[in-house]
């Protein structure tokens, strides 16, 4: 893959061979920024674990304390009493059946995170098959299948990321902008990986955290020392 000039300018800040700690991570990454954008900054984590096996699972959410800099538009499936709290508390839509015919009929994804009260499962299921390859399937272990659709609003738009593991068995979410700066950036990212630690399943056997690294959405990967990271 050809890397263009910046890229390659802002690679030699970064020894490639070199497994920094936490806090240099979090002080260089934002310095290989190469966009003329708030980039964001994104930690890839591999587990040394097998995602085929149910047991093996690592999935969950976590609120990081400074949010992501990012600005979420939350939908919400709820009917009645449930459907107005989600509208005072923020939520950006809120619906049913309607909602569900315009995800359906227009292929309609202006949102970033979905919320269903639990009777609003069957008709979410409706959606599965589009919703969950894009990651937006309402979960109770992510904390989006919930009768406190107020509280779920609330740490959404706080700064609640969900994380999961992918086919390949690493993690991928975004800890920050770069203009965060690198107290705010490892601030968020100790959170995430106490939540990923504590995940960890008891079926996984050997190293758990295989590699960390972390990277601006177009800048080169800052590789963490694994064995440093704590709870």
């Amino acid at each position: 893959m050809k890397r263009g000039k910046k890229y390659l300018e802002k690679s030699k800040l970064v020894d490639k061979t070199a497994l920094y700690d936490v806090a240099e991570a979090c002080a260089l990454v934002p310095q290989t920024s190469t966009a003329k954008f708030d980039e964001t900054v994104e930690a890839h984590i591999r587990l040394g674990v097998d995602s085929r096996h149910a047991d093996q699972q690592v999935r969950g959410a976590v609120v990081l304390p400074h949010g992501t800099g990012k600005t979420v538009r939350v939908l919400v499936f709820a009917k009645g009493p449930k459907a107005d709290e989600a509208q005072a508390a923020g939520a950006d839509y809120v619906g049913a059946e309607d909602l569900v015919a315009k995800i359906q009929g227009e292929n309609w994804f202006e949102f970033d995170v979905v919320v269903a009260t639990p009777d609003m499962m069957g008709v979410v299921g409706r959606i599965g098959r589009v919703l969950g390859p894009k990651g937006l399937m309402p979960n109770p272990k992510a904390g989006t299948v919930t009768m406190d659709v107020a509280k779920a609003i609330e740490e959404i738009k706080a700064g609640k990321i969900e994380y999961r593991l992918d086919k390949t068995n690493i993690i991928h979410v975004p800890v920050g902008k770069v203009s965060f700066g690198a107290e705010k950036l490892q601030d968020n990212f100790q959170t995430l990986m106490s939540a990923i630690i504590k995940a960890k399943p008891a079926a996984a056997k050997g190293t758990y955290l295989k590699s960390v690294a972390l990277s601006t959405t177009m800048g080169p990967s800052v590789k963490v020392n694994a064995a440093k990271i704590s709870e």
